[in-house]
């Protein structure tokens, strides 16, 4: 190991490696436990033959093949950021023109591909992102609970994450003003640089953000903005596509007018495929160049072939048939689900569940003072059943002892749906081993 004083600030901030892959890595080894942890993609899924048929479409011009093996531009390729953009406008526009679906009619611009940047993954755009506008010691206002992950990124990047309440409907708009009015009496507020939102289908909670609070929290971010840095919002998009059930909602991007205060970013690694490794960030002006000169000296531009090879599954619609598999395999795992819950938590005192309508997860809460975290007994309880999942403690920003311990994170997105329902009975047996007795 090495000593202390020979590590970088930052490498002593990230601490060691994360309990998620831990939890993945077991979930990987021991393929009789059934993960309802890992947020993998179902890997019979997996668009094999789509990808195949672009290739053989690339490689059937040899010029175009070549290109692909190329280095790319820094900023990424040129007809993949068009046709995200496109498809981000026509989506919008499309929700937009139907008020029925919006109290108040939103107005997306036109999304600009001169101000979207291509990365290996959205992850990696969170972290640039980050890496361009913080400071140690700024603040990122997050949901209560939040993704892990980029929780994980704020800390390595020595800044603190301050929990804002969620329900039913997605961030609370008033606990997030009040939050503000406090950092503001603390003289803190120019530290606040931004607000982190999954607005659809929420990493861990899987909640829609409803469609009065996303123009609510622009307005918001706007009104405490100040003279010396504008606040803004990082709306997470990369749910959007998992669509099961009801309409689609305008994004919080399409509700900032001047698209100065939202930072819109995508990927296809949960609608497509992650090993391609394709992320998306739709940035303010102001922010292109800052991050295009991190991102150059970073890697000096993200795996051309991989865009390549998405643009043409968009162009020649590819992209579009997959999505509708997709949405209908873990429709019906979702249902699978349902059905397990019903039937093995519902009778269980205190135990209770969002039911989401798209995504990957479902966020389980426990009678107070049953403990869901990695050292409890539920825990053991539920590997020894044959079960994994997140313990809900992980996903919450802020002081560890003031973090919720009677929660966890389930995803169905990986186990057929006979093998859900398995984990699920599983589950609820080691629930009935450790909750009380009436």
């Amino acid at each position: 190991m090495p000593r202390e004083k020979e590590l970088s600030r930052r490498a002593q901030w990230a601490g060691a490696e994360p309990i998620t892959n831990a939890l993945m890595a077991r979930a990987l080894e021991n393929p009789d436990l059934i993960s309802l942890a890992a947020a993998f993609i179902d890997q019979s899924s997996l668009p094999a033959e789509p990808v195949k048929e672009a290739f053989d479409a690339i490689w059937a011009d040899p010029d175009e093949a070549r290109a692909a093996l190329q280095y790319g531009t820094t900023i990424g390729f040129e007809p993949l950021r068009k046709a995200i953009c496109r498809r981000l406008t026509e989506t919008d526009g499309a929700v937009a023109e139907h008020p029925s679906n919006v109290p108040e009619k939103c107005a997306p611009e036109k999304y600009s591909p001169e101000q979207m940047v291509i990365t290996s993954g959205s992850n990696e755009l969170l972290y640039l992102l980050a890496d361009s506008i913080l400071d140690p010691g700024d603040i990122v206002l997050c949901g209560a609970p939040s993704y892990f992950v980029f929780l994980g990124s704020l800390a390595n990047l020595g800044c603190q994450a301050i929990g804002i309440k969620t329900d039913a409907k997605g961030m609370i708009p008033e606990s997030l003003e009040a939050t503000l009015v406090r950092l503001r009496d603390e003289d803190k507020l120019d530290l606040v640089k931004a607000i982190y939102v999954i607005s659809y289908f929420d990493n861990p909670t899987g909640v829609n953000l409803s469609i009065d609070r996303r123009k609510r929290l622009v307005e918001i971010a706007q009104r405490f903005s100040t003279s010396r840095r504008r606040l803004r919002i990082i709306e997470d998009v990369a749910y959007r596509d998992l669509l099961y059930e009801g309409a689609d909602l305008p994004s919080i991007r399409s509700f900032d007018a001047e698209g100065e205060t939202v930072i819109m970013i995508g990927s296809f690694s949960k609608s497509f495929s992650p090993g391609l490794r394709v992320g998306w960030g739709l940035f303010p002006s102001d922010l292109l160049k800052p991050v295009l000169s991190q991102k150059g000296h970073i890697n000096f531009g993200s795996p051309h072939f991989s865009q390549t090879l998405m643009a043409k599954v968009l162009e020649t619609g590819q992209f579009d048939r997959h999505l509708q598999t997709l949405q209908a395999a873990y429709r019906e795992k979702l249902l699978a689900f349902d059905s397990a819950a019903e039937e093995h938590l519902r009778p269980l005192p205190g135990v209770t569940w969002n039911r989401p309508t798209g995504g990957l997860y479902v966020w389980l809460e426990l009678p107070e003072g049953i403990e869901a975290g990695t050292e409890s007994p539920l825990f053991a309880q539920a590997v020894k059943e044959g079960v994994l999942y997140v313990p809900g403690e992980l996903c919450y920003p802020g002081p560890v002892a003031e973090t919720p311990k009677n929660c966890l994170r389930l995803s169905f997105g990986v186990p057929p749906a006979p093998m859900i329902q398995e984990g699920i009975a599983a589950l609820g047996r080691a629930l009935k081993a450790v909750l009380p007795l009436d």
